[in-house]
């Protein structure tokens, strides 16, 4: 008992490393270099602010790392009696990392090409143009990952709300969380304007709700040695 409340500490505590560098180079770092309807002011911004730009490439980086590890920690954690289940947690979470690796790159491509002495040779416009393509195909990449940012959690939510160990609410919230996830992507890919909608905005809160849930519960209390008196009634 004492090792497995030891694992789920961990669990916590790397999960919390996943959602603070997540938060720094996914929300934090966009929203400094943002220039709504002006991609070449975005460029200008990455120039002007470019240590950020790299510590935030350095964050993503670390969070895959984290996000790499995370899901063999609760894998086991939460395996016993679902292990069918428990490992497509991990091979879903798993197919994720290499993708968001590639979009890390280009934003390293886009990087070089704004600041390496070696495309001094090559005009401005030409120079922003690539530049603008590497963070294109950044946005499509971290689009794809996505998928399974979100297809991961339907098992993990799955198994936190079966686990009894854990709140309930917590495995619901990760369930919901994961098909917002897939909702936004086919919804984006097929209905014109969804991106701009309420939907959209709004599908992926009770991942977030739940992810930060399960990490700070992990982290504060581990699991519980048995059910709750009132689950098990259930």
């Amino acid at each position: 008992m004492r090792t497995q409340r030891s694992i789920a500490r961990w669990t916590g505590a790397v999960y919390l490393v996943m959602v603070l560098t997540g938060m720094f180079s996914l929300a934090y770092v966009p929203g400094q270099l943002r220039a709504v309807g002006d991609p070449a002011g975005m460029l200008d911004h990455i120039l002007a602010r470019q240590r950020l730009f790299e510590a935030g490439i350095a964050s993503f980086v670390l969070e895959q790392l984290a996000f790499l590890a995370l899901p063999f920690l609760l894998h086991r954690l939460l395996r016993e009696g679902q292990r069918t289940l428990a490992a497509a947690m991990v091979v879903l979470a798993v197919i994720a990392v290499p993708i968001a690796l590639v979009a890390a790159a280009h934003r390293l491509d886009a990087l070089a090409v704004l600041t390496d002495p070696g495309f001094d040779a090559v005009s401005s416009n030409l120079r922003e143009a690539m530049a603008l393509q590497s963070m294109m195909a950044y946005r499509h990449a971290i689009f794809l990952t996505t998928l399974f940012w979100g297809l991961w959690l339907l098992p993990l939510g799955v198994l936190v709300y079966r686990s009894r160990r854990l709140p309930r609410v917590l495995g619901a919230a990760l369930v919901l969380g994961g098909l917002g996830y897939v909702c936004n992507v086919f919804g984006e890919l097929l209905l014109p304007g969804y991106d701009q909608s309420a939907v959209s905005n709004y599908a992926t809160l009770p991942a977030a709700f739940g992810e930060i849930g399960l990490c700070l519960w992990l982290l504060l209390f581990g699991m519980r040695a048995t059910a709750s008196p009132r689950e098990t009634t259930e």
